[in-house]
């Protein structure tokens, strides 16, 4: 027996609620996890909201991040002690996840960790991953610190944080975009070299197919009217790496930014990334792309409080990464 939020969806909505569970409970999988901790992400917070459009059938345990420690496993890459994270795939969605005490995966779900403690590697979370996915992404279009400055939005949000953080420490100019009047000194402390307010500065002004060119790229997790705005200023040949839609799904653009600059819109989709190039950008976060200010960004709650913290998150009012103790919290 071991200890798990489940969720309930019944005729008033969907619970969450502390529970014992059985090992059957667990579900199909070849590595067994002891779960030192999770995360709290938007997408954990569909999984506990009606019509959130994530769960395909209830009773689960969310959590789409799992970080620490094999108990048991079938498959010879990896053993008792390891610690490894797992994230995305169908974590928390069909397929129970973090947020317990235990958990059951599939081996080509896993990574294990190299440079990182279980505490970082949730930190980061997949909030993080899509941080580095999105900068290997600029590195791989060939932006180099030298093509101009970059274009981080939602700066202060788990994304943005964490992509302010991984390429200024890369050596790029990077510009924080965020709406939190009170964000310039962490987003400094992240290596921002400048700070801007939410895109564009008036929201009611009709977009222009091309304005003036600004930025070599962009990490977007905003999307929408903002988006189109930061596509028609991207210097020429220059990119921008997409990964949300909290401005709307929307993209009220043309095609002359494309056709006229060269840009590149890059989609970014940590969930189904392939196993193989996962792990080698896990090893990568545990060494040169490790961001320098994880505990600058890093809040921590225990699991007992997920639903405050995940509320805080759907309404807007959450910054950095919550990392949520699992071992000895229960």
């Amino acid at each position: 027996m071991f200890w798990a939020m489940v969720a309930h969806e019944t005729d008033n909505g969907v619970t969450l609620a502390r529970e014992e569970v059985g090992d059957d409970f667990l579900g199909p999988g070849t590595v067994t996890i002891k779960v030192h901790f999770s995360s709290a992400n938007f997408k954990d917070g569909l999984a506990i909201t009606r019509g959130g459009g994530v769960v395909r059938a209830y009773p689960i345990i969310p959590g789409i991040d799992i970080a620490g420690e094999v108990t048991e496993s079938a498959d010879p890459q990896f053993v008792p002690g390891d610690r490894v994270i797992a994230h995305g795939y169908d974590l928390g969605v069909s397929h129970h996840g973090g947020f317990a005490e235990y958990a059951r995966v599939p081996a080509e779900w896993v990574v294990k960790l190299d440079g990182l403690t279980t505490r970082e590697a949730a930190a980061i979370g997949t909030a993080g991953y899509t941080a580095a996915m999105s900068v290997q992404a600029l590195l791989d279009r060939g932006l180099t610190p030298d093509s101009g400055p970059v274009l981080v939005t939602a700066a202060t949000g788990g994304v943005g944080s964490v992509a302010v953080d991984i390429l200024a420490g890369l050596g790029f100019e990077v510009v924080a975009s965020t709406g939190k009047t009170d964000a310039s000194e962490l987003l400094s402390t992240l290596g921002a070299k400048s700070v801007i307010g939410r895109l564009p500065e008036d929201p009611d002004a009709k977009l222009r197919p091309l304005g003036k060119a600004q930025w070599a790229g962009a990490v977007d997790s905003v999307g929408g009217t903002s988006l189109a705005y930061i596509l028609s200023a991207i210097k020429y040949g220059g990119a921008a790496a997409i990964s949300g839609l909290t401005g709307g799904a929307e993209l009220p653009t043309t095609v002359m930014p494309f056709i006229l600059r060269g840009v590149a819109l890059l989609g970014i989709d940590s969930s189904q990334f392939p196993i193989d190039r996962r792990r080698a950008l896990w090893t990568r976060l545990g060494h040169d792309l490790k961001p320098r200010h994880l505990a600058a960004v890093e809040n921590y709650a225990p699991i007992t409080r997920v639903e405050e913290v995940l509320g805080a998150i759907r309404a807007g009012h959450h910054s950095g990464r919550t990392v949520l103790g699992v071992a000895g919290e229960f």
